[in-house]
């Protein structure tokens, strides 16, 4: 490991902004986060695979009515958005340091009214879908954490992850309320407050249009 990631491990380690294993509120956040975390009854609003947390941070800054939490397995990049968070004195973000695939062992059933999928790996070979975030397993854990009626969003320049994804969505419980092959043209622009991933921002100006859908969980 470099010196360079090596010192941002540690920050995440030290930082209270990140959560993660070893630290005290890890092992007994299912179902607290409101209560015992943030301590207020606000929405709780999740990023997935956050790397960063561009997303999460851009949301808290617009929404201090809601709580916002990154979740990402890279302690190297939460620590990055951790210290971002820090130098704004943002209390309504934190980042949560986890496999996605654990999300039930850390958030309780109908404990997350909204879902950001930013960016993710679109793993574009047959082998590899097990490991799309859109996968099937992955829904099923969305579902379950999330209350009725709660929102998923997707945005990616993936053509294949996309149209993948609307294949799975389309299936019960979800509801597609919107999709869109090129969001910055479409009449969705706004919805996305104007806030870009740094892959968000590599891919557009390479030429790839970014596609953008909500669902909602009818469960």
């Amino acid at each position: 490991m470099s010196r360079r990631k090596e010192y941002k491990y540690d920050l995440a380690i030290r930082s209270p902004w990140v959560i993660q294993s070893g630290k005290d509120f890890f092992d007994s956040s299912r179902g607290q986060w409101r209560e015992a975390y943030f301590q207020n009854n606000n929405p709780i609003v999740l990023e997935l695979g956050c790397g960063r947390g561009e997303y999460s941070l851009g949301l808290a800054k617009l929404f201090p009515e809601k709580n916002f939490i990154g979740i990402d397995i890279k302690g190297d990049r939460l620590a990055a958005g951790a210290r971002q968070a820090e130098a704004e004195g943002l209390t309504n973000v934190v980042f949560l340091r986890i496999h996605i695939q654990h999300l039930p062992e850390y958030f309780a059933e109908n404990e997350v009214d909204e879902i950001w999928i930013t960016f993710p790996d679109p793993r574009p070979k047959d082998r590899d879908e097990k490991k799309r975030l859109t996968f099937p397993f992955f829904l099923n854990k969305y579902q379950t954490v999330l209350k009725s009626q709660g929102i998923v969003h997707l945005k990616t320049d993936s053509d294949s992850l996309f149209e993948y994804s609307l294949e799975q969505l389309v299936k019960a419980p979800w509801q597609l309320l919107i999709q869109t092959w090129d969001l910055y043209q479409s009449e969705w622009n706004q919805d996305h407050y104007g806030i870009k991933t740094r892959f968000e921002e590599m891919f557009f100006q390479k030429g790839f249009s970014i596609k953008y859908l909500r669902a909602v969980n009818n469960k």
